[in-house]
């Protein structure tokens, strides 16, 4: 079958890393992959969580930057209008808004708590990573369909190259998972995989070891 994007220049030119690489992590917290909680219990978030730990850890120990997020409100008023209604439970100080405890584990460098959809809404994260001198995000978490969507499109907004670790974010539904990184990859970001983003950081420690 032919690719009707592709036809018309869709993802013809690929991104590539640049200098430097950040990792963001959206939204890996227990209202989302603690089965306890009405949103969350979907395998494929906990695969990613699995998959995300060690890109974590090999950032932290390249000295790049990790920033993660939760997604929470000091009171229901706070919310924009999600059409989602367990949204509005994740409230500040309860424990939908933890971090997911294997990220904790791994121990990201900051942690934000968002009120919308992207990362880079609203947050300092954007000008964290402009402060490290970042210029290549790495975009993990969930849900892929939602807010690592809206992550990825801010992302690229502000000027940053933006790549999806695909076995490090997940989603509800393996269609919509699949559907949203595609689609992101004809016109955003490259879709690339844990042991690939992991592999350019080794090589990025290996061109900037001063040792």
């Amino acid at each position: 079958m032919s690719d009707i994007y592709a036809a018309r220049g869709y993802g013809s030119r690929p991104l590539g890393f640049g200098a430097r690489i950040g990792v963001v992590v959206v939204d890996f917290q227990r209202g989302f992959t603690d089965p306890a909680f009405p949103m969350a219990g979907a395998p494929m978030v906990d695969a990613a969580v699995e998959a995300t730990v060690p890109l974590i850890r090999a950032a932290r120990r390249a000295g790049l930057p990790v920033i993660a997020c939760v997604n929470g409100y000091d009171s229901p008023r706070a919310a924009p209008h999600w059409k989602a209604a367990p949204v509005f439970d994740l409230l500040k100080g309860t424990a939908s808004v933890e971090l997911d405890p294997r990220i904790a584990a791994a121990g990201p460098d900051v942690l934000l708590m968002k009120s919308a959809p992207s990362i880079f809404f609203a947050t300092p994260a954007a000008a964290i990573l402009t402060k490290e001198r970042v210029d290549t995000v790495i975009v993990t978490g969930c849900i892929t369909s939602g807010c690592v969507r809206a992550s990825v499109i801010d992302a690229f907004s502000l000027g940053f190259r933006t790549m999806v670790a695909q076995d490090c974010v997940g989603d509800h539904d393996q269609v919509a998972h699949d559907q949203n990184l595609k689609d992101v990859e004809r016109r955003y970001a490259d879709i690339i995989d844990a042991a690939t983003a992991i592999g350019e950081i080794e090589r990025w420690t290996r061109a900037n070891d001063k040792g």
